[in-house]
């Protein structure tokens, strides 16, 4: 009689940290592994992840949250994915070898090609060429391209950087042996032995080189910057069988039932499915994020169109905003020895009424939306004698808030969506102050999860509803557990002179650097606070 098949595993590949969690029928994490990653920094500005590092850890946890719950291996109903976004390697497709380590999304190395790009006669042009033909056809792909610039932070042209330097990987083009993946591609070819060269819609949207309005690979951005469709994964839905592992890997074969990316796996796991949820994930990074329904946003402020999952014939979109360096200041900060464990931070920020009038920029990584400054520098502004640890610590704290707050207005502003939850997760998360001050600033009430890992949940969640161990969305909401709702006790209005002081610091640090961006590689080298992206 054949094993009953009772339990999903799931696999969170963060910026630090590889997780894994065994969960059963309500939805109850039955054992757990974790492993940590070391990026490499083997220059300025670069930031790279060992491929073979990254693999045994995979193997090592999945084996371990599974040897952590009691189970078997072949109990395990399906297994899901989910991984930091834009983080790539190519690699030979007849060896599976790796022609260079993962470049990381914080990887600077594109830098200057993207500045040159967007500043180019060529990007000019396209941009004309993509108004008149929304003016003619009032298509809103050709409003979005009008309107794109490109960003470090994707795939793009760090990609078009590896086809300038490293002649293995043209020569492997050339081949057409040459295969292109993000972390989760990578892991689906090594764990189907190289007979599975995929990915899904949530992670193939967020390279910056997939078109969310066609649903597809952008042949003409392509085309505009020299990168070969021949390298590139199928898309698949995110809810797929994307077929089994090799049994020597686990001792069983396991099905393969989900990759998604993070945000998108966080959103899944908050259950934000319906238009007008959001989501405030505040690890290394701040990134919010609203469902907008069956169609991708086209924004003016830099708010990205991203496919949030795509199941069977329904597809979901999201918006999102990021702001860069929340858990980084954090642990910037400690570093500074401003405080020796980061649960203190409550209470100094508590210990004082307010900041002394001393506003901090978060800002190490530049600014993104609604500023979108590359060369803003983190700073902090309106020091005096008085000032002391304390108010320091609250000008930090008080930041994070203030940019959920920035990045929420811009959101209601573009989408016009009316707000119907706004549920938060991540490692920044657990500090109350400032949930409570963004309850306050957002003038709703937020509602902190129980589950720490909502990436790894979410990659659960779709895993399971492919198998049929859950059946339906509905069964999912009825899992769901938040852990404190946060509700807003403090007027809006009375937040405006601290905000606006706080606003005019940011101005003040705006272009600030030259186009060196590399001078500031030290802040990417500080491991990271929480671990999604």
């Amino acid at each position: 009689m054949a094993p009953r098949r009772s339990y999903i595993v799931s696999v969170d590949v963060g910026s630090t940290l590889v997780r894994s969690h065994v969960y059963d029928g309500e939805g109850r994490v039955r054992g757990s592994c974790q492993a940590e990653l070391s990026p490499l920094y083997p220059e300025p500005g670069r930031v790279e992840l060992d491929p073979e590092a990254l693999w045994r850890c995979f193997v090592d946890v999945v084996k371990g949250a599974v040897r952590d719950s009691g189970v078997q291996m072949r109990h395990v109903a399906g297994l899901g994915i989910s991984t930091q976004r834009a983080t790539f390697t190519t690699w030979d497709r007849w060896t599976g070898e790796p022609f260079h380590n993962f470049i990381t999304w914080q990887d600077l190395r594109a830098a200057e090609l993207v500045r040159s790009w967007n500043q180019s006669c060529t990007m000019k042009a396209v941009h004309g060429v993509m108004k008149v033909l929304y003016f003619l056809t009032r298509q809103k792909r050709f409003q979005a391209a009008s309107l794109v610039v490109f960003n470090a932070q994707h795939v793009t042209f760090r990609l078009v950087w590896v086809l300038q330097h490293y002649s293995q990987v043209c020569k492997a083009v050339q081949e057409n042996r040459c295969c292109f993946g993000t972390i989760d591609t990578w892991l689906l070819f090594k764990l189907t032995k190289g007979a599975v060269h995929a990915t899904d819609y949530s992670n193939a949207s967020s390279t910056g080189i997939f078109d969310s309005y066609q649903m597809c690979w952008s042949s003409f951005l392509c085309s505009l910057v020299s990168l070969p469709l021949s390298i590139l994964p199928t898309v698949q839905d995110t809810g797929h069988n994307f077929g089994s592992t090799d049994a020597t890997i686990f001792g069983t074969s396991l099905p393969i039932m989900c990759v998604v990316a993070d945000q998108q796996a966080a959103m899944f796991g908050e259950c934000c499915f319906d238009t007008g949820d959001v989501k405030i994930t505040m690890g290394t990074g701040t990134f919010i994020d609203i469902n907008t329904g069956s169609k991708p946003h086209t924004s003016v402020a830099g708010l990205y169109p991203l496919v949030g999952w795509k199941i069977g014939p329904d597809v979901v979109y999201l918006a999102e905003g990021n702001s860069a360096d929340t858990g980084t200041a954090i642990k910037w900060a400690q570093q500074l020895e401003l405080f020796s464990d980061v649960k203190e931070t409550e209470t100094m920020a508590n210990s004082v009424e307010d900041s002394d009038g001393v506003c901090f920029v978060p800002s190490f990584s530049g600014l993104q939306a609604p500023l979108n400054d590359p060369m803003a520098c983190a700073s902090f502004m309106g020091l005096k004698p008085s000032s002391t640890k304390n108010h320091l610590v609250r000008a930090i704290l008080e930041s994070v808030a203030f940019r959920n707050k920035q990045l929420y207005d811009i959101m209601l502003r573009e989408t016009r969506i009316p707000i119907t939850r706004i549920r938060a997760d991540g490692g920044v998360s657990t500090n109350n102050f400032i949930m409570q001050i963004t309850a306050n600033l957002l003038g709703k009430k937020v509602e902190r999860s129980s589950h720490f890992d909502m990436s790894s949940m979410g990659a659960a969640f779709i895993a399971g509803l492919v198998v049929g161990f859950w059946k339906s969305l509905g069964d999912l909401k009825r899992l769901h557990q938040s852990e404190q709702v946060f509700v807003p006790q403090v007027e809006r209005r009375l937040y405006t002179p601290v905000l606006q002081g706080w606003e005019k610091a940011v101005h003040r640090s705006m272009h600030w650097y030259s186009k060196d961006l590399t001078k500031r590689s030290a802040g990417l080298r500080m491991a990271p606070l929480g671990d999604q992206q």
